[in-house]
């Protein structure tokens, strides 16, 4: 990993393959996927073979990854797609973000005392918003798709019913919250059948989930917002003290958005608008970073530079985002160059800003948990896909009949203003929970284009989201393939706390002692992190795929991090 940092902005990698130019417009040489696990990447590569598009494999590979990283995603999760139709040219942005119980009020989430209750927020049944990937996975299928459903859940559904091997990351998120999900006997039932928890190498089978799974494929939204599921759903959550009610579900609906657009040198960046963060902090942070040559830079100086637009885009995330239904939110200022360039008048180049010298009052004017998968097919299709459950296992409670795992998003609201939430980022009333309303996300699912390159990409990692991605830019913007971006360390500062947290290897001793005489407070791991998979001391786990055109070549990087993730290509027959 150092030999990768060191080497991100000083060289400019070669293409792995040379070849005569082809047309810019010309397709794909087939079709590439990178997912967290094989399984789901298998799934996708599946239904392509069967005739199916971008969006068919989209479908299938969200359903495997919601029976195989439970631990990340689901049924009973949310996510934000980003789509690209090659006939039309067309980009959308598709929001399945789970919504607020009517009964969600914010005195909920306070204990006796007044102040936050974190169990509350982030387990069992008040934690759970309602969900909005089935509905995604529908709306997709239906609308975009070529495939029936049913085809392109399939996979899913015979993942579910057979089972597959527990591997080492979700045994060891099992373990982590076994206390909770020990619960609820719908959650017992699953992952800890005949009294025995679940292991590594155990084979798991989750005959209630395929049967759900069916449902959905036969029935549509119905399947599962109405009739047998809904009704296990309220009544599961319901026997555990929440207040959900039928008419919340059969009410869901997933919102077509129009994304963030912005240059950033020679790439047009598409991303992810409001309910989404992340694409308005990336506006911000590349439209600060855009005059600096970082190639040319010093460590040092270059990542003083990066944190100090991290430290800007996260304060105005705190203050100005939320559901754009529910509040303005002022995009079209906080996107724009010239905002970005008042921005970069206040970062002194040899001295950090200290978080607190940044107005704490609004101006006039979300690592393992959540997971990412991209897709670009024979015909120009694409998909950035980020979906999740929030934390490790999400609320840990699963209504019993359903294998549905219910999200923990709740706690992604401000259910106390100014008080942090879970991944330690704060919210004032822009982000308070209202019937009906989507709680604000860092999911940032982002495409880049230059006349060279198309490239989609994407990462788990909570709050972390935003600066994994923006890393990922840079390193695709200093050279490096697919793989390489995958890999690449990473650094992290949110303007509260005011700390660069950092991966193993992604700031060397010196740049470190050169950061502090700056003025910043570092928060690095022990040497002996180094190489540490699937610690607490590596992030995300990010998916990205690249067609190059020169040479029409078709890579793939998935996360050298969690072994159980691939990234594939299958050539056009």
């Amino acid at each position: 990993m150092k030999r990768i940092a060191s080497l991100l902005f000083a060289l400019l990698l070669p293409l792995a393959a040379t070849a005569a130019p082809v047309d810019p417009a010309a397709h794909p040489p087939g079709a590439a996927i990178a997912s967290a696990h094989t399984l789901a990447t298998d799934a996708g590569i599946e239904v392509i073979g069967r005739g199916g598009n971008a969006f068919d494999a989209a479908v299938a590979v969200s359903a495997a990854l919601s029976v195989v990283e439970p631990i990340s995603s689901g049924l009973g999760g949310g996510g934000l797609w980003l789509l690209h139709d090659a006939r039309s040219g067309r980009d959308v942005f598709v929001d399945a973000r789970e919504t607020s119980p009517a009964s969600a009020t914010p005195e909920r989430f306070l204990d006796k005392d007044g102040n936050l209750d974190p169990d509350r927020a982030q387990n069992g049944p008040w934690a759970a918003g309602i969900p909005g990937l089935p509905a995604m996975l529908v709306h997709v299928a239906e609308k975009y798709g070529r495939l029936p459903l049913s085809q392109s859940l399939a996979p899913a559904i015979r993942i579910a019913r057979d089972g597959f091997p527990v591997y080492a990351r979700m045994a060891r998120g099992y373990a982590a919250k076994r206390k909770v999900m020990d619960r609820y006997p719908g959650t017992r039932a699953v992952f800890s059948p005949n009294g025995k928890p679940i292991a590594e190498g155990d084979l798991l089978r989750q005959p209630d989930l395929a049967a759900t799974l069916q449902r959905l494929a036969a029935q549509g939204f119905d399947g599962f917002y109405r009739g047998t599921t809904a009704s296990k759903l309220v009544a599961g959550v319901n026997a555990q003290g929440g207040q959900w009610r039928l008419d919340e579900l059969a009410g869901y609906r997933v919102k077509e958005r129009e994304p963030i657009r912005f240059r950033y040198h020679d790439w047009d960046i598409v991303t992810a608008p409001p309910v989404s963060s992340g694409g308005i902090a990336l506006a911000q942070m590349l439209q600060i970073l855009e005059p600096y040559d970082l190639k040319a830079m010093p460590e040092a100086e270059r990542v003083h530079l990066v944190v100090e637009s991290m430290r800007r885009a996260f304060r105005d995330r705190t203050f100005y985002l939320g559901d754009p239904d529910f509040v303005q939110v002022p995009q079209r200022l906080l996107t724009s160059a010239d905002y970005a360039a008042g921005l970069r008048a206040t970062i002194n180049p040899a001295k950090a800003t200290p978080s607190n010298l940044l107005s704490g009052q609004p101006t006039p004017l979300e690592d393992e948990e959540t997971t990412h998968f991209s897709i670009i097919d024979a015909e120009g299709n694409r998909v950035a896909a980020t979906q999740t459950v929030n934390l490790l296992f999400g609320s840990g409670l699963v209504p019993p009949g359903t294998g549905v795992l219910l999200n923990n998003e709740m706690d992604d609201f401000a259910l106390k203003p100014g008080t942090p939430n879970a991944f330690g980022v704060m919210g004032y009333e822009a982000n308070a929970p209202k019937p009906g309303k989507r709680m604000l996300s860092s999911m940032t699912p982002t495409f880049m284009e230059s006349k060279d390159k198309v490239v989609v990409l994407g990462t788990p990692g909570g709050s972390r989201i935003i600066t994994m991605v923006l890393l990922g830019i840079l390193g695709y913007d200093a050279g490096l393939d697919a793989q390489q971006v995958a890999a690449l360390p990473r650094y992290h500062h949110q303007w509260l706390p005011d700390v660069i947290g950092a991966e193993p290897g992604a700031i060397s001793a010196q740049a470190a002692d050169a950061l502090r005489a700056m003025g910043h407070t570092l928060d690095l791991p022990p040497a002996e992190a180094e190489g540490g998979r699937g610690s607490s001391h590596v992030w995300g786990n990010l998916q990205t795929v690249e067609w190059v055109r020169d040479g029409n070549l078709l890579r793939g990087g998935s996360d050298p991090r969690y072994p159980e993730g691939k990234a594939a290509v299958l050539p056009q027959p």
